[in-house]
C-alpha cells in the first residue's frame, strides 16, 4: 500500500468512527401491564415515580400514544418490528403449543420479521435485550429461536424467552421458604438460569443493561438497549418492608415505586455522562393497560385485554434533551396520535439508517419524538382483539375490532355490526356513543374491515 493510500485509508476509518460515535444511542423501556395514569407525572397521587417524572420534565410526555394490542406478546411484536402483530400470527399472549394452536397462533415470532435490533446492528450498533421477551420460548416451547437470533448481541430474559435467564423467587412476609415462579422455564435449557428475589428482577435487568452501555461507551460505539421489566405484572412481590396491608393496589404501588428506583440508576448514568447525555434517546411506555384492581388508566375507559382506550393507550415519555429543540424540553404533547409500530421507522430515521417505508405499517414520527412537530400519523391505527378475549374479568362481549382515526374511535364486531363511535377530542373517557348521529361510521367500518380481512386470520370468531 502506498503512503497516499495508507493516509486515505486512515482518514476513512477516522471519519467512519466519527460518524458512528455521533449516531444517537437508544434505550427503550417497555413496562409490563402499567396503566396510562400510573406515572405520577400522569396524575398518580398515591405513588411517586421521580426518575421517570424527571425524564418527562427534561423531555416530552405524550398523552395520545398507542400500543398495537391490549395484551403482551402482540404488543411486543409491534414495537419490535414496526408491523401489525397480526401479520406474524401473534395475536394474544404466547402460551403452550396446544393453547397457541387452539387460538390460531404461531409459537414464536418468525426470525424473518423486520427487527429494529437487526437493522441497527447492521449499522454498527451494539444491541442488547434485557427483560421480558414473550415472543417465543416459554411453557413447553423449547425450540424457539434465541433472542440473539433476532439481532441482539446480548440478552438476559425471564421465563418468557430463551437464552440466559433470571427466574423469580416469590418472597413475602410469613411465607417460608420462597417459592419459584418460572412456568417451567428451568426445564427448557438454552442458557444459564439465575434465581433471584422477585423484587430484584428489574434491578438484574438494569444492571446488565448498564454493563453493556459502559462497554459500548468505552468503544465509542452507539447502542440500542431494550430494558423490558417484569414489573408491574402480577404476582406483586415488592421488597419485604413495602408490603403494607398486602392489598392489590398497595402492592402494585410499591412495585411501581421500586421499579422506578431501580431503572433510575440507568437513567442517572446516561444523564451524568457527558458523552451520552446529549446523544441518547430514552423512551418509556407500557405494553398494554393495567390489570383490573391493580393499575389505573386514569380518565380512560377499560383495562388490559380490552380494545378500549385504557387497554391500548399508553403514557409515553421521550427523553433526548441533546437532540430535542430547547423549546420542546418539558413539553406535554396532547395532540399527536401515533403508536408503537411508528417507533421502528422513527428510530431508524433518528439513527440515519436507510429503510424502505413500505416495509413497515408504522410511519416516521421522528420530528414528533424530537418536539419539532405535533403532527399525527396520516393513516388510521387498527386493532383486533386477542382471539381468547371476547370476555375478560367483568367485561362481556368485548368489541372484536377497533380503529383510531383523527379524533374518532370506532368499535365493531367482525362483520361490522354492534358499532360504537366516540369523539375522543371531546370525550376521552368514551362515555357518549355517537354511532346514531355521526356520518363517519360507515367509512371507518369499511376501512377497518378491509384491514381485518387483509390480515392472517386467527380463531377469534370460533372462540366466542
Amino acid at each position: 500500500m502506498t503512503s497516499i493510500s495508507r493516509i486515505v485509508s486512515i482518514v476513512s476509518l477516522l471519519l467512519t468512527a466519527s460518524v458512528r460515535a455521533e449516531r444517537p444511542n437508544i434505550v427503550v423501556v417497555f413496562i409490563d401491564d402499567m396503566g396510562w395514569g400510573d406515572f405520577s407525572c400522569f396524575g398518580n397521587t398515591e405513588a411517586k415515580t421521580p426518575n421517570i417524572d424527571r425524564l418527562a420534565s427534561e423531555g416530552i410526555a405524550f398523552e395520545q400514544f398507542y400500543v398495537n394490542s391490549p395484551i403482551c406478546s402482540p404488543s411486543r411484536v409491534a414495537i419490535s418490528t414496526g408491523q401489525y402483530p397480526q401479520r406474524w400470527k401473534i395475536t394474544s399472549y404466547l402460551d403452550n403449543r396446544k393453547a397457541n394452536a387452539r387460538r390460531g397462533m404461531a409459537n414464536w415470532l418468525d426470525p424473518k420479521a423486520p427487527m429494529l435490533a437487526r437493522s441497527l446492528k447492521g449499522a454498527g450498533y451494539a444491541t442488547g435485550h434485557f427483560g421480558k421477551w414473550h415472543m417465543g420460548g416459554q411453557r413447553d416451547v423449547s425450540e424457539a429461536p434465541l433472542i440473539t437470533d433476532y439481532g441482539f448481541d446480548e440478552s438476559l430474559t425471564n421465563f418468557e424467552g430463551l437464552g440466559p435467564r433470571v427466574l423469580p423467587m416469590k418472597v413475602q412476609p410469613g411465607d417460608e421458604p420462597p417459592k419459584p415462579h418460572n412456568l417451567g422455564s428451568h426445564r427448557l435449557g438454552h442458557g444459564p438460569v439465575i434465581w433471584q428475589d422477585r423484587s430484584l428482577i428489574t434491578e438484574s435487568f438494569t444492571q446488565s443493561a448498564l454493563a453493556m452501555v459502559r462497554v459500548a461507551e468505552t468503544k465509542d460505539q452507539p447502542f440500542y438497549v431494550n430494558v423490558w421489566p417484569d414489573d408491574v405484572h402480577t404476582p406483586m412481590h415488592p421488597p419485604m418492608d413495602a408490603w403494607g396491608d398486602g392489598g392489590n393496589r398497595t402492592l402494585y404501588l410499591a412495585v411501581l415505586e421500586t421499579m422506578d428506583r431501580q431503572l433510575g440508576e440507568l437513567f442517572d448514568y446516561v444523564r451524568s455522562s457527558e458523552r451520552l447525555r446529549d446523544n441518547t434517546m430514552i423512551l418509556v411506555c407500557s405494553d398494554n393497560g393495567p390489570e383490573i384492581g391493580f393499575g389505573s388508566a386514569g380518565k380512560l375507559r377499560g383495562h388490559k385485554a380490552t380494545l378500549f382506550e385504557g387497554g391500548v393507550r399508553s403514557s409515553l415519555v421521550a427523553w433526548a434533551p441533546g437532540l430535542m429543540r430547547k423549546a420542546s424540553r418539558g413539553m406535554r404533547n396532547t395532540s399527536s396520535v401515533f403508536s408503537a409500530i411508528d417507533l421502528v421507522p422513527s428510530l431508524l430515521s433518528l439513527a440515519e439508517v436507510p429503510f424502505t417505508a413500505e416495509s413497515y405499517d408504522g410511519e416516521n414520527m421522528r420530528d414528533v419524538l424530537l418536539g419539532a412537530s405535533e403532527d399525527s400519523r396520516t393513516k388510521p391505527i387498527f386493532f383486533r382483539r386477542p382471539p381468547d378475549r371476547s370476555n375478560f374479568r367483568h367485561y362481556k362481549n368485548l368489541p372484536d375490532l377497533a380503529v383510531r382515526s383523527g379524533e374518532w374511535k370506532l368499535y365493531c364486531n367482525y362483520e361490522g355490526g354492534d358499532r360504537e363511535l366516540y369523539n375522543l377530542a371531546k370525550d376521552p373517557g368514551e362515555s357518549a356513543n355517537l354511532e346514531e348521529s355521526a356520518d363517519v361510521s360507515d367509512k371507518l367500518v369499511e376501512a377497518l374491515l378491509a384491514w381485518h380481512q387483509a390480515m392472517p386470520a386467527d380463531e377469534g370468531q370460533n372462540l366466542e
